[in-house]
């Protein structure tokens, strides 16, 4: 945003800044990340409901005179033609319509309609988790930035919202079916055992249709363009949601592809080769930045999971807790990611 000249602008909508992240682990409280080591300027997770972010970009881009945004649309097959990728045929409530475009981005997620019509191959890496997603009212004038709130068998991840906290209740693969025959009652009862601080507002969630199921997917493409289109984001590598860094893996996507390829196509278009420059800048920061979502599924949340009656803080992370120094690398990891990007593509005229 700064790159781009709109932080100011950005930091304008609600937002609640997160200069620290920690949690509870049992009954002992962590800190793992410190973002005092970044630039004072954004030395923090600017914590932003998706719609909000998504609506000053929406803003912003339609300030420049080649930018079109169809709302309530969907994708719904490829244009191709002697092997080349030229738009998409998609459906809106007027009826079908297609788009031509020298370049077709898919990043349409990790239920991609792009990248299933492209029949790109997908290889999964693994996720023993799913999410169940709800929120409840909060004080706006009681301060607690606590991230996680783990105890025996139990997760529960907080995030501020300002006057209400968006939650998440972490199970193990599979789970979710079984808890959701039970009465609602049981899913409070079970939140709050690991998050107390949700419990004066536990009954704004009335039945399961106020809870959200989040499969978890930890899975990237094998290749992820052709000549005319590219999958970035999760369309081209869905994330676990350890660690919060999808969106700033997606974000770094599309900066790269901006780099690689914005000059080449008001150049006159891309060649395969171009296209896969993308892939090859980004597979790196997704391999790894999977690799440790992976470890943590596996040798954190997992054990917790399993309900055993005490927790022991794995030794990596009392080692973090231990260290300032690791606290703010920490930061920087989960903020800025293992490569990131700036942007260097051509100012739009």
């Amino acid at each position: 945003m700064d790159e781009l000249g709109l932080l100011d602008a950005f930091l304008m909508r609600p937002h609640q800044p997160l200069r620290k992240i920690g949690g509870w682990f049992g009954k002992e409280h962590i800190q793992i990340g410190d973002f005092s080591g970044l630039p004072a300027r954004y030395a923090f997770i600017a914590m932003m409901p998706q719609w909000e972010f998504l609506d000053f970009l929406s803003a912003e881009a339609k300030k420049l005179p080649a930018f079109t945004l169809r709302m309530r649309a969907q994708a719904t097959v490829l244009i191709e033609a002697d092997g080349r990728v030229l738009g998409v045929h998609g459906r809106d409530a007027e009826g079908e319509f297609e788009v031509r475009a020298d370049c077709t981005i898919g990043c349409d997620g990790r239920h991609s309609t792009v990248r299933a019509a492209a029949g790109f191959e997908v290889e999964d890496v693994g996720a023993p988790i799913d999410v169940l997603w709800f929120r409840v009212a909060r004080d706006p004038a009681a301060l607690d930035d606590t991230l996680a709130r783990i105890a025996p068998g139990r997760m529960v991840v907080t995030l501020d919202r300002g006057d209400y906290w968006q939650c998440a209740f972490v199970v193990a693969k599979g789970g979710a079916e079984a808890l959701q025959k039970q009465p609602i009652e049981v899913f409070r009862a079970q939140v709050i055992e690991a998050a107390p601080i949700l419990a004066p507002h536990i009954a704004d969630v009335r039945s399961w249709d106020d809870v959200k199921l989040l499969t978890v997917m930890v899975d990237r493409l094998r290749r992820w363009s052709k000549l005319g289109v590219l999958c970035i984001g999760d369309a081209a590598h869905a994330m676990s949601p350890v660690g919060g860094v999808g969106i700033n893996l997606a974000i770094q996507d599309a900066v790269a592809t901006a780099n690689a390829l914005a000059a080449k196509l008001r150049a006159g278009g891309v060649s395969e080769h171009d296209l896969d420059a993308v892939r090859r800048r980004r597979l790196w920061p997704t391999q790894a930045t999977q690799a440790m979502q992976v470890a943590i599924q596996n040798n954190v949340l997992v054990p917790v999971l399993s309900g055993n009656a005490e927790l022991h803080l794995p030794l990596p992370l009392r080692v973090v807790t231990a260290v300032p120094t690791l606290q703010r690398l920490a930061a920087r990891l989960l903020g800025m990611g293992v490569r990131p990007e700036h942007v260097r593509s051509p100012a739009a005229a």
